[in-house]
């Protein structure tokens, strides 16, 4: 049940960009971390660019890729190659104004501490056993 969250600045996306980054992120979370893509949230948030700097700089075009995934459920090996791949997926969309300082973070929730449905990942564990 992982949450997506996309920030994109200095960009003025048509909707089929934004469809690409939802499917293509929801893709990457079942191919690259295993997770259903029934579950898979995305929102793709569009920024002026006046409002991100980076250096302290202001910078023409810019993303950030922020996911959240129960605490233990992927290995070092998948993540990273998520990384990998969702940057490629930035890139793709933003081109090649996108800054070198260009972050994809993988933000690991404990179990017991989020969830979907009324009921956490750690009650969907105890149930599951």
């Amino acid at each position: 049940m992982p949450f997506v969250h996309i920030r994109v600045a200095g960009l003025d996306l048509a909707p089929p960009q934004v469809e690409t980054l939802q499917r293509e992120a929801t893709r990457l979370m079942a191919d690259a971390m295993g997770k259903k893509a029934e579950l898979t949230a995305v929102l793709v948030e569009i920024h002026d660019a006046a409002r991100w700097s980076i250096g302290g700089r202001p910078v023409p075009a810019a993303a950030h890729l922020d996911v959240r995934v129960t605490e233990g459920t992927n290995s070092e090996d998948e993540k990273a190659e998520f990384i990998r791949q969702a940057h490629g997926l930035l890139a793709r969309v933003v081109g090649p104004d996108l800054p070198l300082a260009t972050y994809v973070v993988v933000d690991e929730v404990p179990a017991d501490a989020w969830g979907y449905g009324g009921s956490t990942q750690a009650m969907r564990r105890a149930a599951a056993a």
